[in-house]
């Protein structure tokens, strides 16, 4: 069964950090790039980041650079989402998904960010809640 799995997320205060990650079961990471989204209530889903599948090409939405950093271990079948200084309105659930590495690319040089439309597998979610 072909399915990713969302660890990670939780409770923390303003400013705090967290470590996302997305574990593959049933086929191997290496052949996509995989994208980190998320969804607050009564807001459409939206791509936070993306990386491609030998890293060379990484995206992050505006709201994140220089606090988010995507990885991943392909030894492990896992990508990550390191989320530092975080902020009420990063409060969401975090959601990971797979693309076709050449989906990825092209949508990067025509809109210059991920399609949502262009990624499976999507998991369950993990919540995130920023509060004090």
């Amino acid at each position: 069964q072909v399915q990713l799995v969302e660890s990670g997320g939780g409770l923390v205060q303003p400013g705090g950090s967290l470590t996302l990650s997305c574990a593959a079961s049933g086929f191997t990471l290496d052949d996509y790039a995989i994208g980190w989204f998320r969804q607050a209530p009564g807001k459409e889903r939206e791509g936070v980041s993306c990386i491609s599948d030998n890293e060379s090409l990484t995206y992050y939405i505006d709201s994140v650079k220089g606090r988010f950093t995507i990885s991943r271990d392909n030894s492990a079948n896992t990508v990550y989402l390191q989320m530092n200084s975080l902020q009420f309105d990063d409060t969401a659930v975090y959601y990971c998904a797979a693309a076709p590495v050449r989906h990825y690319f092209t949508a990067i040089q025509s809109v210059g960010r991920p399609i949502i439309g262009d990624f499976g597998s999507w998991g369950q979610g993990t919540q995130v809640t920023v509060s004090s």
